[in-house]
């Protein structure tokens, strides 16, 4: 479970100028932490926030949000969940940050282990494709909205579950990161 909801996310990252909102700044958090040995909530701040640091109130919420990030994507009854807006909100607004979510986790992907396509393992390239066109995608006006709805649905959920076959897939990465680390390279 996600602390905070995505507004209380989004108004703390604003207050804190972030370069990324609330749906790319967890996006970014999450690639990273499936690509990235030991991604540090230190880090993660210098990727989305211009000094790289919060002022006390934005950092215990954004620090909360990093660790039950990391806590579901280690647990495993795969309860991961990307933070996107509220089914209040538009579906057209809803599926731009699903769209922004995607970017964030496919930059903080390029941030590790998949700096090297080459690296990448073949169950995910497939997935890595898919993500990206998830991260194109838009309504279709010419559906209903319950189609849309249920599009969206899909979507939110294929992705839930791929980044959690992502996080898996990229463990022995990590691990090499781990060493690599550990003999002196770095990757921020």
């Amino acid at each position: 479970m996600l602390p905070g909801n995505y507004a209380e996310i989004q108004s703390a990252l604003t207050e804190e100028h972030s370069l990324a909102d609330a749906a790319e700044a967890h996006g970014t958090l999450t690639g990273s932490l499936c690509s990235v040995s030991d991604y540090r909530f230190e880090y993660w701040l210098c990727d989305i926030l211009p000094e790289g640091k919060a002022r006390a109130s934005g950092a215990a919420l954004l620090r909360d949000l990093y660790r039950s990030t990391s806590d579901a994507l280690f647990a495993p009854d795969m309860g991961f969940q990307p933070l996107l807006p509220e089914d209040g909100q538009s579906i057209i607004e809803r599926a731009a940050a699903l769209g922004r979510w995607c970017h964030g986790f496919l930059y903080g992907l390029g941030l590790g282990a998949l700096r090297d396509a080459q690296r990448m393992p073949d169950a995910l390239s497939e997935i890595v494709e898919d993500i990206t066109e998830i991260g194109r995608a838009v309504v279709d006006t010419g559906q209903s909205e319950e189609s849309n709805e249920a599009a969206y649905a899909e979507l939110v959920e294929f992705l839930r579950v791929s980044v959690q076959v992502v996080f898996e897939e990229l463990a022995p990465l990590r691990e090499t990161s781990a060493s690599s680390l550990s003999s002196g390279a770095s990757f921020h």
